[in-house]
């Protein structure tokens, strides 16, 4: 199906969520690459978030993706920036060439909740007012935070509070990930299938 939501990051960034109903072949056959993924839903995931890529630029190079020290999927010499995220049956993708981006995306499941001890305070609970799906889009804008910095070693309590949360779904984090504490800012989005967050360093930070 064709993209299902699609934001603006900043006047050259931008995001998008697309909903996978199509047979692996289409995305191998659209992007041109191959994948060692044994699961087949995993593979269709990764195949799906290139794709995506592709789509919101058409001149995307797939194959200079690789992994730096932390994991994070680059771009050879950063000439873009980028943020993928998958939770079956959705993908989604930031694209910025401006500065770091990150997304993230979550479907519906009842252990988000459970878990809320280890990636919410109880203040933060009780700003979020104790709502499980606000507390699915805590974990995603954590989640989308985490990607932006970019680094391992992360406690989503102690390094990524959330200062800020109000009707329009929007958040602050206060980040101090690095030497100079950032304040981000997250755009959200929360439908009756899943919750996705989103943040780029182009537009949604600031050092305060």
């Amino acid at each position: 199906m064709p993209i299902l939501h699609e934001f603006k990051i900043n006047h050259l960034g931008r995001a998008a969520i697309w909903k996978i109903e199509e047979p692996e072949s289409f995305f191998a056959e659209a992007t041109g690459i191959t994948t060692a993924i044994s699961n087949e839903k995993r593979r269709i995931e990764h195949l799906a978030g290139r794709y995506l890529l592709r789509f919101l630029d058409k001149d995307f190079p797939l194959a200079d993706i690789a992994k730096d020290e932390h994991d994070k999927p680059r771009i050879t010499d950063n000439d873009w920036f980028f943020s993928i995220s998958h939770s079956w049956p959705y993908v989604a993708v930031a694209l910025d060439p401006l500065g770091e981006a990150g997304i993230d995306i979550q479907t519906w499941h009842p252990r988000i909740a459970s878990i809320k001890d280890k990636y919410l305070s109880d203040e933060e609970q009780h700003m979020l007012r104790r709502d499980e799906k606000h507390f699915l889009l805590a974990w995603c804008a954590k989640e989308a935070a985490y990607k932006w910095n970019g680094r391992r070693g992360v406690d989503f309590i102690e390094h990524l509070p959330i200062v800020s949360f109000d009707a329009n779904k929007e958040l602050m984090i206060y980040s101090q990930l690095k030497e100079i504490p950032q304040m981000i800012f997250m755009e959200s989005l929360i439908t009756d299938e899943f919750a996705c967050s989103y943040v780029s360093k182009a537009q949604n930070w600031a050092i305060w």
